[in-house]
């Protein structure tokens, strides 16, 4: 069975011209993407099955991130229903430079597991086996709620 820790994903992606507004700010709608490709790979590492998004719990814009900022996204599981996953997300401004970051975004996606012929099929249980894994579970479900 997969554990919370497993499903843990972190990346990054440079913020470009192409991906801001006039204002030289990301547009969310490009954090959005990043967002869902980022917790899409967590959902299937945790699934073992290709998911796909079902819906947006919360999605919360702190602040913004600028033209030469890095985007540092995290996404990891941590609840799941008899066929979903409940995916936890946090972004950050990185500065390429020292590396410093400065969260930006909170957020929470639930997937559905489905398989070729795009049926939803059962998804494993998931557990937490280490006082991280249970920090990272009570913060998300605590955004949550």
């Amino acid at each position: 069975m997969p554990t919370l820790l497993d499903t843990r994903i972190r990346n990054r992606f440079p913020v470009e011209p192409h991906h801001a507004n006039s204002l030289g700010t990301l547009h969310g709608g490009n954090l959005m993407r990043w967002l869902d490709e980022v917790a899409t790979m967590s959902a299937t590492r945790f699934a073992g099955e290709a998911c796909v998004t079902a819906g947006v719990t919360e999605l919360a814009f702190e602040r913004p991130l600028h033209v030469g900022d890095t985007a540092l996204v995290e996404a990891y599981v941590y609840d799941a229903g008899e066929t979903s996953a409940d995916v936890a997300l946090r972004a950050w401004r990185e500065d390429p430079r020292t590396g410093d970051t400065e969260r930006t975004t909170a957020s929470a996606f639930t997937f559905v597991a489905i398989d070729e012929s795009g049926e939803t099929v059962p998804v494993p249980d998931l557990t937490v086996e280490t006082d991280d894994g249970e920090r990272l579970r009570e913060r998300a479900v605590s955004a949550v709620e």
